[in-house]
Parts: structure tokens; C-alpha cells; sequence
């Protein structure tokens, strides 16, 4: 028997089969989406993406083409014969990949005939009432069936698919089965297992290796759908997850260690000038705020610039996304910043989707009391100063300057009072926007009632559900998740079960500081990767290794210690946090899908790699990456100076601000590691005299011998008393 044609390992193809191929449901979706960019730009039209056709999604998100590829039009034709319908096309998204998706309606005829041959080829059972399980298997053997068909077709170049979670993996064993001359990768972004038993109130982690898988998924009528996902598991060439946390996991449900970790990564669009998102921050907070001033009109009785706005958001999972968590802590915080007194006002927003039947009367009516009051100010507005102005015509020298009696008429005061008297208001601001369909059932209303969090005026916390996802046309809340995102101060998400993790990889990108967990895939990523990530913005809140309480009382810590930042401390941080979005760029993040590619490669054609430097031993693609830790944040230059190290009018306004305690913060007090500058500045200054050009020079010399001290660690003073050297625009007194 002749040995197949050997393949051309260098000018492979690529498919990528998952569920969520122009078709939005969850998170691969953002995966796919994002990614596709990058991919197209290695591979062009080698790239296709396979997945079931969904004729509304497709419709808006695919534009129909003629493939090119004789393979793929020979395979098409050949499986249209037999019935099955397909739309080849682009699908309209950055990079413009190539898809191709599958009608599984036109493949029903042989759902009795493939259940079967599941169950004889891999022991796979499959009730005849679950409709997700049996669109897995017809599009799992619809996949396989196009590969077969394909293979058969394209003999030259190497054939590498890659698919994505359990409802995709249905055609992996059946690749392997079937001995296709392809090589499959198996990525699983959450293991079905974990994701049901951490819904349940599961001490997971800590028992993970004595669970009785089979047994757990039978109880929780899954164990077909694990056996689909642990199948596709070991009969890939590849298996990888998503992140370090969920290898763990897969290692002991699924029963096969991960041979890497294709973390998640982001289109990052950087801006020309940092300060442009910062703009973009301050823009849309004023929209927030605008919100807010609606939403508790009667209490408007703290300092909208000493409000800082927090959220969470994601599914409404609510023991897995932390939500308990976080709303124990925030009634923590509101103690602990009433107990210190504190002037500052935190509004904390939860965005989950729930089953709500309207919009509450008492929100849409906070929007419209206050858009009427602007309304009328704004008319009233109008009217003063034209009559200011045309008073200010007619003025002549010797009469009086107009007054503001004759400026508000009679009709203007009566309009403005009766504004102001419906701003009353004689019950407490909601804590939700909407009409829930089970109010007493809810277990986010149900939590924040035993918190007592009301949205009581001597509250230092104030908290608003809103169970519905942003969009603009929105009329309570009339913004997009993206600018919502930007307008906030914070994100915070407490999760106990996170694989990944986009939330606050968004947050990030966007320059919002975030608080996440050691459970997520994202935190433990970050862990790894930066030595001290508060100082980035990134708080990880250890959930692994600490009780509850505490992990709750770590999380208070952290937000109690973001409300006593100044303006000026917070700005700095969102610098710090926005230049971290390179690491979670695609451009970065794809280099780990090209490992797996070439790890699977390496695995179907062995002789292909024989005269390469590993010498027949697989390569560690993976290895190399651990321990590479970020030290420090790489903080924006200072205020230059001078080569002698004198001070410019920027750094002795600093240090002049904070000495008189003046309301324009600046840098003082911003808490850095030890080996930036030290932030305690030992005051009163002492600052020397100007004096002739002899001892200049000299002062001169001295300065420049500690040029590379920083601010308060000036050469040659061994008393500790920061003496900068007097620049020529600074006068004996100490002022300019």
C-alpha cells in the first residue's frame, strides 16, 4: 500500500470551525471578530472560518462570493448534490475573512444515521430532546464531512483546523476516526463541568481533583455534552485553553493537560496623543453625570466633581460574575467612607441583563424633570441675555448698568418655581431602572435589600441596576457600552468563575482602571506578567487562597484607597493603565495561535521537521515566557530639566501646590514603587539665595552632581532638607 503524498507543511490552510462564525451568541464571537484581522493578515485567502448559517445574522454580516479555491468549489458542489445548502462569502468585519456556513436544516435526514454512528464510533449517547446537542452533531458532521471532501481535493499543502468549544467539537474525534489527513487543534474557552458547578454554591477549586466527573454531569443532565467536549479534548493533535486558570481545570475534568494557552486578545486603536482619551473620558462622563443628575433629582446633594462612578457588567450569572461579592463590599465601603467622613460620593452601576417587563415610571421621570428644568433655563437663559443685550444698546454714559430686576420678568420666576417645586421628590431614588418580571426573587435586589444599600441622602454609596444592555437609543441611560465604559472611573468584577475575562481587558484598552481576581484568566495573566499591577490600574483581588471575608474586605480596601486619589493621581493612573493595552493587542496575543499551528503541524508530519534543529524532540513552542515579568510602570517623563539639575517652573509648582495644601493637585503623594521617586517630600523648604557668579558656579557644580537624585534627594544634602538650586525667575522670598 502506497503511503500518502507528503504535505507541504510551509504553504498550509487554515480553517477555524466554531459556532459563533458571523453569528453573535457569546464571547467567541469577540474572539473570532477581533482576531480575524490578524489572521487574514498571515494566511489571506488561505484563512476560512466554518460555521452553522444563521439566515438573520448572515444576512446583515456576510456579503455572498464565488470561492476561488477549486478545492472548496468542488466540495460544495459535491455536498449541494447531496442536499446540503451553504453560503460562501466575506464576512464584513475588519480583515474581511473568508466564511463558509453550513444550512444544518438541509442535514436533518441524517441526524437518526449520525447519532448512531456517534454512539458506534465513540461511545457518544444523545437524547433525541435536546435541541443544542443535536445541532452540535449534524454541524460537527457536516464539518467533518467538508474536510473529508476537501483533503480528497487540495493533495499539496498541509490542512490545520482549529476548533472552538464543545458545540464545534463534535468533528474532532470523527477527524481522527475517519483518519482525514488534517490536523485539528481543540480550544476550550470554559469547560461546560466548571461553568455548572461553580453556578451552584461549589467549594470548586479546592476540590477539584476529587470530583466524580461522570457522576457530576449525569446529576446535572450534561453527560452527553461533556462527553462531546472531553472527546474532542483527546482526540485533537493540539488542546489548548484560554488561560492558565482553566488549564488547571480542564487537567482534571477533561482528564488531558493543555498543551498551551491562546490567551484572548483585543484590536487595539491607538490614539496619536494620550491626551485624547482622556477627553474622551472626561465627555462622556459628563454623559453619565447628566444621567445621574436625573436619576436622583430631589438628592442631588453631593459635589458631582467628588463623584467617581464604578460598574460591573457581563452575563447575569450571579454567583460566578461575583456580584455577591461585590455588593458586600460596597456596603462595607459606604461604612467604612461614612465612619472616615469622607466628601466623596461613589455611584456604583450594575449592567446585567435580566427579564424585565418595562422601564420603571420613577426613572423615566428623574430624565424628564430634569430635562424640562434645562429646558426652561435654557429658555430663560435666551430671553436675559437678549434683553441684556439690547439694554446694552441702548445704554448711554450717566444711566445706570441694566439690573437683574429688569432682566427676569414675572412669567420667568413663576416658570422657574414651578421647576423647581416638582424637583421634589418624597421617597428615595430606585435602585433598579426597570420593572423586573420577579422583583422578589431577583437575587441582585434581593442582596442589595439585605445591604441595605437604598440610595438613602447620608449614603456615601450609591448603586443603580440597570438590567438591560447599553445602547443609545436607550431613553433612561442613552449610551453605548464602549462610551460608558470610558466615561466610568473604575470597573470591578469579582468573579469566582472567569476562563478569560474581555471586561476588563476592555477597561484596560480603554484606560480604566480595574479590579479583577485571581480566579479570572485575565488577573492570573496579569499576575504573571507585571510584578506590581495596582500600580498599573489593575488590582487583583485573591480569591484563591483567602476566605471569603477576606477576599470581601480586600476588595473594600481597594476601592476605599481609589476614593482618597486625588484628580490629578487618577489621571496619572489612567496613563499608566492605557499604555498596558500593547500587551493585550492581537498583534502580541496571536503569536500564541501561531505556536499551537506549528506544535500541531509538528505532531501530524513528523518527517517534515526531521532536519531541524530540535533533532525529532518537540520544541517547547510554549515555554520561555514564564517569569518575564514587567517591574515597573513605565510612568510618563517628568518635567525636564536642566543638565545641572535645576528645577523648571513645573516642578517647583508642584512642590509649591502641595506645601500650601493649595485645591490644584498635582503629582503629590502618587504612590509609586521604590525605585520611582520617593513621595515624601520633607518640608519646610529650603531654598537658596541667589548670589554672586562665583558661588553660582559653585551651586552649579553641587547640583550637578546630584542631577540623577530625584525630586527631594538632592546631592551633597545630608540633612534630608530639599535645597533646590535657585533658578534665575525665583526671588529670595521664594516667589516668582
Amino acid at each position: 500500500m502506497s503511503e500518502p503524498p507528503k504535505r507541504d507543511i510551509r504553504n498550509h490552510v487554515l480553517f477555524e470551525v466554531a459556532t459563533e462564525v458571523a453569528n453573535r451568541v457569546g464571547g467567541i464571537y469577540s474572539v473570532l471578530k477581533s482576531k480575524a484581522q490578524v489572521t487574514t493578515a498571515e494566511y489571506g485567502s488561505k484563512y476560512t472560518l466554518l460555521g452553522p448559517l444563521n439566515r438573520a445574522s448572515a444576512a446583515m454580516e456576510v456579503e455572498e462570493i464565488e470561492p476561488k479555491d477549486p478545492a472548496i468549489v468542488a466540495t460544495i458542489k459535491s455536498m449541494g448534490e447531496r442536499g446540503i445548502q451553504t453560503l460562501y462569502g466575506r464576512w464584513l468585519i475588519d480583515g474581511a475573512p473568508r466564511v463558509l456556513l453550513f444550512d444544518t436544516g438541509t442535514a436533518y435526514y441524517k441526524l437518526d444515521e449520525w447519532k448512531a454512528d456517534l454512539w458506534s464510533t465513540a461511545g457518544i449517547p444523545s437524547p433525541p430532546d435536546d435541541h443544542e446537542t443535536n445541532e452540535a452533531i449534524v454541524f460537527g458532521y457536516l464539518v467533518a464531512w467538508f474536510l473529508g471532501e476537501y483533503v480528497y481535493h487540495e493533495k499539496e499543502g498541509a490542512v490545520i483546523a482549529q476548533f472552538h468549544e464543545w458545540l464545534a467539537g463534535v468533528g474532532v474525534p470523527l477527524c481522527k476516526k475517519r483518519k482525514i489527513d488534517v490536523t485539528t487543534i481543540f480550544t476550550t474557552h470554559a469547560t461546560l463541568l466548571g461553568r455548572y458547578l461553580c453556578a451552584g454554591s461549589v467549594d470548586f477549586y479546592n476540590n477539584l481533583q476529587y470530583f466524580d466527573c461522570d457522576a457530576e454531569a449525569g446529576k446535572r443532565g450534561i453527560y452527553h455534552r461533556y462527553c462531546i467536549e472531553r472527546a474532542a479534548a483527546h482526540a485533537a493533535d493540539v488542546f489548548t485553553t484560554v488561560s492558565h486558570i482553566t488549564a488547571y481545570e480542564s487537567e482534571h475534568l477533561l482528564k488531558r493537560k493543555p498543551d498551551g494557552v491562546l490567551p484572548n486578545g483585543l484590536n487595539v486603536k491607538k490614539f496619536s496623543a494620550t491626551h485624547e482619551f482622556q477627553n474622551l473620558h472626561q465627555t462622556n462622563k459628563e454623559r453619565i453625570t447628566d444621567f445621574v443628575r436625573g436619576h436622583f433629582y430631589g438628592h442631588n446633594d453631593f459635589d458631582p466633581e467628588k463623584t467617581l462612578y464604578f460598574f460591573t457588567a457581563g452575563r447575569y450569572e450571579y454567583r460566578n460574575k461575583g456580584v455577591d461579592m461585590f455588593i458586600e463590599s460596597l456596603a462595607r465601603l459606604n461604612h467604612r467612607m461614612k465612619s472616615a467622613g469622607s466628601d466623596m460620593t461613589v455611584v456604583a452601576f450594575l449592567i446585567f441583563p435580566a427579564q424585565t417587563t418595562s422601564l420603571a415610571v420613577e426613572a423615566l421621570k428623574g430624565q424628564a424633570v430634569i430635562k424640562s428644568l434645562r429646558d426652561t433655563l435654557g429658555h430663560i437663559e435666551h430671553n436675559v441675555g437678549k434683553k441684556l443685550f439690547d439694554k446694552a444698546l441702548a445704554w448711554h454714559e450717566g444711566q445706570d448698568p441694566p439690573d437683574e430686576k429688569d432682566l427676569l420678568t414675572a412669567q420667568d420666576k413663576i416658570m422657574l418655581r414651578r421647576r423647581l417645586f416638582a424637583m421634589k421628590r418624597y421617597n428615595l431614588p430606585p435602585i433598579v431602572t426597570h420593572n423586573m418580571v420577579n422583583d422578589a426573587e431577583d437575587p441582585i435586589l434581593n442582596q442589595l435589600r439585605r445591604c441595605q444599600l437604598f440610595n438613602h441622602p447620608a449614603d456615601r454609596v450609591k448603586v443603580v441596576f440597570h438590567p438591560e444592555f447599553l445602547n443609545s437609543a436607550n431613553p433612561v441611560l442613552p449610551m453605548d457600552y464602549d462610551d460608558f465604559v470610558r466615561g466610568t472611573h473604575m470597573g470591578i468584577f469579582s468573579s469566582y468563575y472567569e476562563p478569560w475575562g474581555y471586561t476588563p481587558a476592555e477597561c484596560t484598552v480603554m484606560g480604566v482602571p480595574s479590579i479583577t481576581t485571581n480566579l479570572s484568566g485575565f488577573g492570573c495573566y496579569m499576575e504573571e506578567l507585571i510584578e506590581n499591577a495596582s500600580d498599573y490600574g489593575i488590582y487583583i483581588v485573591d480569591r484563591r487562597m483567602k476566605g471569603v471575608d477576606d477576599s470581601v474586605n480586600q476588595l473594600c480596601e481597594f476601592m476605599y484607597e481609589f476614593t482618597r486619589k486625588s484628580k490629578r493621581q487618577r489621571i496619572n493612573q489612567r496613563n499608566r493603565t492605557e499604555r498596558l493595552s500593547d500587551l493585550l493587542d492581537w498583534k502580541r496575543m496571536g503569536m500564541e495561535y501561531v505556536k499551537a499551528r506549528q506544535l500541531a503541524l509538528r505532531r501530524a508530519y513528523p518527517d517534515s521537521f526531521a532536519g531541524d534543529e530540535a533533532g525529532g524532540e518537540e520544541p517547547g513552542y510554549f515555554d520561555g515566557t514564564e517569569g518575564v515579568k514587567i517591574s515597573r510602570p513605565l510612568s510618563a517623563p517628568g518635567s525636564p530639566r536642566e543638565r545641572s539639575g535645576m528645577m523648571t517652573p513645573g516642578d517647583f509648582a508642584s512642590l509649591q501646590e502641595g506645601r500650601e495644601g493649595l485645591s490644584t493637585e498635582d503629582y503629590i503623594a502618587w504612590k509609586l514603587p521604590e525605585e520611582e521617586e520617593p513621595e515624601d517630600y520633607p518640608f519646610p523648604l529650603t531654598l537658596k539665595q541667589k548670589v554672586n557668579k562665583a558661588a553660582g558656579v559653585a551651586a552649579g557644580a553641587g547640583a550637578g552632581a546630584g542631577a540623577g537624585a530625584g525630586v527631594g534627594e538632592s546631592a551633597g544634602n545630608e540633612s534630608g532638607t530639599l535645597t533646590p538650586t535657585m533658578a534665575p525667575w525665583v526671588n529670595g522670598n521664594g516667589s516668582s
